[in-house]
């Protein structure tokens, strides 16, 4: 960090001593005493740094025991989010290395997005009005697949539990005692729960078939929901992924949008 400094509660924190844990196109996380600091690219929205502070807020507002938000500022020019450490484990760091007990972790990681799911969060945008935006904003899409994906999208029943929208096992971390944390609330809403666990099936399958098979099978055995239920927002959920114009993404995604297949 070109040893920059930001100052919290009155005190010079040296970035120098800080630690790259993650590093993404548009933001780069460090490790930095007992913090957690985000900083964000110079042209990444402003708006965005800032929602993405007051989604986290609002998330714990709703009882939720995630990192809180220490503060926003500027690091060298840059915005940043300071955020509370929490130590421990990825839990997809625990399913790689002890692949044997792939079950056990998912029954866990399924158990804490049910938990999720029935909290509310009455200040967080909707879900439904999110989605739309993105389908909208997808000039690769022909207008008539983009009307059958917001007459699909309108035809759901609009609830309003607290949904991640990024809920993945990289971003749940599991700590000595056992005890796990979801981590990054940048895309939270509130909404259908249906459309978290579809969004979540298509960020298994993106890596493997097998593992998104087992959490969609377990998500609606303990959520007592429809497979078929949830496979109707998948053509929904694969728009919106596409809006994040990853071009490893686009072929898969772009399968699951032939909404056709699913009427």
């Amino acid at each position: 960090m070109n040893g920059c400094k930001y100052i919290q509660g009155g005190k010079t924190m040296n970035m120098e001593k800080a630690a790259l844990i993650v590093e993404r196109p548009h933001k780069k996380v460090y490790k930095c005493e007992k913090d957690i600091v985000k900083v964000f690219n110079p042209n990444h929205p402003k708006a965005d740094v800032f929602n993405e502070a007051l989604n986290t807020a609002r998330v714990e507002a709703a009882g939720l025991d995630i990192p809180k938000v220490k503060e926003v500022t500027e690091i060298d020019g840059r915005w940043s989010i300071v955020i509370e450490y929490k130590d421990g484990k990825t839990l997809e760091e625990m399913m790689l290395v002890d692949a044997g007990n792939l079950e056990k972790y998912m029954e866990d990681f399924v158990d804490l997005q049910l938990e999720m799911h029935s909290r509310k969060a009455p200040l967080l945008n909707k879900l439904h009005d999110k989605l739309a935006r993105q389908i909208n904003s997808l000039k690769e899409l022909d207008a008539t697949t983009r009307y059958e994906l917001l007459t699909r999208l309108d035809s759901m029943p609009k609830h309003d539990k607290v949904c991640h929208g990024d809920f993945n096992p990289s971003n749940v971390i599991v700590g000595k005692n056992g005890k796990m944390t979801i981590v990054d609330w940048a895309h939270a809403t509130q909404g259908n729960a249906s459309a978290d666990a579809a969004m979540t099936y298509l960020l298994f399958a993106l890596k493997n078939q097998e593992t998104a098979d087992l959490y969609l099978k377990m998500f609606c055995r303990k959520s007592d929901t429809a497979r078929q239920y949830v496979q109707q927002w998948l053509p929904i959920v694969a728009a919106a992924q596409l809006t994040k114009d990853n071009e490893l993404e686009k072929d898969f995604l772009m399968k699951w949008i032939d909404v056709m297949d699913y009427q």
